[in-house]
């Protein structure tokens, strides 16, 4: 089933069809600690290269690294596994949340019980003269 599911769908991985555009038009860069492989296209496209990610798992663009993402917007060309190491105070990437049951939720929102703090007083409504 793995390879008719790669066939027919995209949001778990790469198609068929995007591995072999990979394997024919472009050049394998380097992959991240996640295990996304990073591409490169073979010729330029408007003056630039292509560049173009294919995941490991579910395809969601908050699971890039910053300095892979820098690399795909052509902020730099400087390949990521030759950066300097981060410095310590940075933390590691959160993946996007929306939708789980780790999502922000704040005071007032239906998911917590839709109670909100009293108004204080401190409003007055504006009325024209």
């Amino acid at each position: 089933m793995g390879f008719l599911k790669s066939i027919f769908t995209w949001w778990e991985g790469a198609t068929i069809g995007t591995r072999l555009f990979s394997w024919r038009n472009g050049g394998k860069v380097g992959t991240d600690g996640l295990g996304n492989a990073y591409f490169e296209s073979k010729k330029l496209l408007a003056g630039r290269t292509r560049r173009w990610v294919i995941y490991s798992g579910a395809n969601d663009a908050s699971r890039v690294p910053p300095e892979w993402f820098g690399w795909l917007h052509h902020q730099t060309d400087a390949i990521p596994a030759d950066l300097p190491t981060p410095k310590p105070w940075v933390k590691d990437p959160v993946p996007n949340l929306t939708g789980t049951g780790a999502a922000y939720r704040p005071v007032g929102a239906l998911e917590r019980g839709g109670n909100r703090a009293a108004a204080t007083g401190d409003y007055e409504a504006w009325s024209p003269n």
